[in-house]
């Protein structure tokens, strides 16, 4: 039973991601502000990529059940940029892949089956990347971060949405009590299961801090490293950490 950081996102969170599939959607539409602070996170990707001309290839990593994929694809529609654009999902559970293709996409919206830490095959080019929720689950983070440095093309930008509450006592236990209040509680109602969120509450905790996070980007080659966080409850605990590759 997942209740602790694996050692390989192969096995265990991958197949833990699997069998929650088809409730996945139900439990994050409980968490207020989910959707909304997705849109927010893929509205400053666009917004850093409103002076560039030409179609965009925007790159979902970690897409999920779409939920991304969908906030991606909303704020495409608001910069007015849906003609000229593509965006692809990518996500390692093919469970998770199942349910968003199931769901009804524009025709420049694609899924495909991938896994983090393949970036580095990818071919690049990318002018956009979002990883929401991603990081904190890849073991080898700096690989990931230097992969994702290389598959943007220069001046590319790479928006992280991710929680990260280590060096702030206030943000570390108002994170574990909505876990154990609330979270964990709700996944074992809904899907008779609760090791996968007892995996997130845990995981949360071992991750970076944001600064360390930011730290990352920069050693990686990454400049304009930048954050911002939600309000209410996730306030210093949900962060959008927005980082550009730079031009020659």
């Amino acid at each position: 039973m997942l209740d602790r950081a694996p050692r390989s996102l192969d096995t265990e969170v991958t197949d833990a991601f699997t069998e929650t599939a088809e409730h996945y959607d139900a439990l994050v539409a409980l968490n207020p502000g989910y959707h909304e602070h997705l849109r927010s996170s893929a509205r400053a990707l666009l917004d850093e990529l409103a002076g560039e001309e030409g179609p965009l290839r925007l790159l979902d990593l970690g897409c999920g059940s779409g939920a991304s994929t969908d906030a991606l694809v909303t704020a495409v529609h608001e910069h007015g940029r849906g003609d000229e654009c593509q965006v692809e999902g990518v996500d390692a559970s093919e469970g998770m892949l199942a349910q968003a293709r199931a769901k009804s996409w524009p025709g420049w919206v694609r899924f495909r089956s991938g896994r983090a830490e393949q970036l580095g095959a990818d071919g690049g080019g990318w002018d956009g990347v979002l990883a929401a929720y991603l990081v904190r689950n890849v073991p080898a983070r700096d690989e990931l971060v230097a992969d994702l440095y290389r598959a943007l093309r220069p001046g590319g930008v790479l928006v992280l949405h991710e929680y990260a509450v280590r060096g702030d006592r206030r943000a570390t236990a108002v994170w574990t009590l909505v876990c154990w209040l609330v979270v964990i509680p709700l996944a074992a109602v809904v899907t008779r299961r609760s090791g996968l969120h007892r995996y997130l509450w845990r995981s949360v905790l071992d991750f970076d801090s944001v600064d360390e996070l930011q730290q990352r980007l920069h050693r990686a080659g990454f400049i304009q490293v930048r954050r911002r966080t939600f309000g209410n409850w996730q306030r210093d605990i949900l962060h959008t950490v927005v980082a550009v590759k730079p031009r020659p």
